[in-house]
């Protein structure tokens, strides 16, 4: 059975770790979309989809990889489109994991299942609270993978941040 996570990963931190696992509970393998794809560089979204493919790689276990296939998927101005958009661009799949309820709306209507992701700290695991804490010099580390913690002290995602 083949699922199918789509995120931002903005950065990629550690609920979005315990989301793969939990997805990864679930099924044989796991298509992973990083969502926004083509949006450029702003305060949002920081990172590109390269820059979040190499942090999720870098961050995961080989066991992980060899489950998972990463693909970029662009938003669209309409949800009809997005939705088939994702067809062109993933493989089949039998199970949509999310918390979106837009996505949840659109993938019902389409005799998919749709699970809900189990939330982990959510109050202090979001992308935007990581980006907050890595521009105000507070202990975000502790928040994301070894992977991710290089990552983003190698490419000075400081300033990067600051200057978005």
């Amino acid at each position: 059975m083949n699922g199918l996570l789509i995120g931002r990963f903005q950065p990629f931190h550690l609920g979005h770790l315990e989301a793969l696992r939990f997805a990864l509970s679930k099924v044989d393998k796991l298509w992973l979309g990083l969502g926004s794809s083509n949006k450029p560089t702003e305060k949002n979204n920081p990172f590109s989809a390269e820059e979040r493919k190499e942090m999720i790689l870098s961050s995961i276990d080989d066991s992980m990889k060899e489950k998972i296939s990463i693909y970029f998927i662009p938003d669209l101005d309409n949800h009809v489109r997005w939705i088939k958009k994702i067809d062109a661009i993933v493989p089949d799949f039998d199970i949509v994991f999310s918390n979106d309820e837009l996505t949840n709306h659109l993938y019902s209507k389409r005799d998919v299942q749709v699970l809900s992701i189990p939330f982990l700290k959510r109050d202090e695991l979001s992308g935007t609270n990581v980006r907050d804490l890595i521009i105000s010099d507070q202990n975000w580390n502790a928040l994301v993978p070894k992977g991710t913690e290089n990552f983003l002290i190698s490419n000075n995602a400081k300033e990067r941040l600051k200057n978005l």
